[in-house]
């Protein structure tokens, strides 16, 4: 306190005196990366991306890009699959000072080990990663009848902390268990740009995502038509040197919400949907769709 005390003293002297005071600068802390990239360091690599709003995600030519949306059809979630490998993509609001991904990391570890899963912390392409494999619905054969049976899945998870963001993903299938089918999606995942907006938003709250305007119209034409019900037909991203304007390459198809089943978490009370440390759905006959982001009783912001 006598310290503070005098440091206050010597600050009014000068003020007195007219002499002004030290500009005060905060440098921003820069860490070099190779992806996933922030909206402000994207690279001008003239990579085609679709835009999902929060998420740019990569049209790579062979491998299927599909949107998940809920019954109001708002996009809650991206995923790209190559062969029977599958790369589910999540972002979240998070702290300026950084770190969720250790929390969320121990968190999604815990909760697996809940469950029946098994995930053990390794070093991988983008720092510290989860390996293992989780619990997952098995595919209900012609005739089945009660709940479905529950299988193990080679699963990883990745995270990324960003300048007020986090991105995760989770690989499942082939790719995560050998590098040699890994090496697609984790280039796709690296590829990913993330625009977090000015606004603030509660930590760990999903960032908005929204459907680019041919997908948008492919909605309205299914809701008029009386069809909002039906999967949509899967396409894959051609190759294409100029895209045409109807139809940019890698245009996601819309799936309507499926039900995803997974054997019940050990706590009579699962963890909130859409939350950092809530594992996509494992796919089941088809892509997963995630569930709508919760609303959080006065969480702390990322400001």
């Amino acid at each position: 306190m006598p310290f503070g005390r005098r440091r206050n003293r010597i600050d009014r002297s000068l003020r007195e005196r007219g002499v002004p005071p030290e500009p005060q600068v905060r440098e921003r802390e820069e860490t070099a990366t190779s992806g996933p990239w922030d909206e402000a360091d994207a690279p001008q690599d003239g990579r085609p991306r679709v835009d999902l709003g929060a998420l740019r995600v990569p049209a790579v030519p062979g491998m299927e890009l599909r949107v998940d949306v809920n019954a109001q059809q708002q996009v809650v979630g991206a995923s790209l699959r190559t062969g029977d490998s599958l790369l589910q993509l999540s972002v979240f609001a998070a702290p300026r000072a950084g770190g969720l991904w250790d929390e969320v990391r121990a968190e999604l570890a815990r909760g697996a080990s809940g469950q029946g899963g098994r995930l053990t912390e390794v070093d991988g392409p983008f720092g510290p990663e989860l390996a293992g494999s989780v619990l997952v619905a098995a595919p209900r054969q012609p005739g089945e009848t009660g709940a479905p049976k529950a299988m193990r899945r080679a699963a990883r998870f990745l995270g990324v902390d960003g300048p007020r963001w986090f991105l995760r993903g989770m690989i499942s299938g082939s790719a995560a268990a050998t590098p040699e089918a890994a090496a697609p999606l984790e280039e796709a995942f690296r590829s990913v740009v993330v625009v977090r907006g000015p606004q603030p938003m509660p930590v760990r709250e999903q960032l908005p995502l929204t459907l680019p305007p041919q997908a948008a119209q492919q909605v309205a034409r299914r809701q008029a038509a009386g069809q909002g019900a039906r999967p949509a037909a899967r396409r894959t991203a051609p190759p294409q040197a100029t895209p045409p304007a109807a139809a940019p390459p890698g245009a996601p198809s819309v799936t309507p919400p499926a039900p995803s089943v997974t054997p019940p978490p050990a706590s009579p009370v699962p963890p909130p949907p859409a939350s950092p440390v809530t594992p996509p759905a494992g796919p089941t006959s088809g892509p997963p769709a995630a569930s709508p982001p919760e609303a959080p009783t006065e969480p702390p912001t990322d400001r």
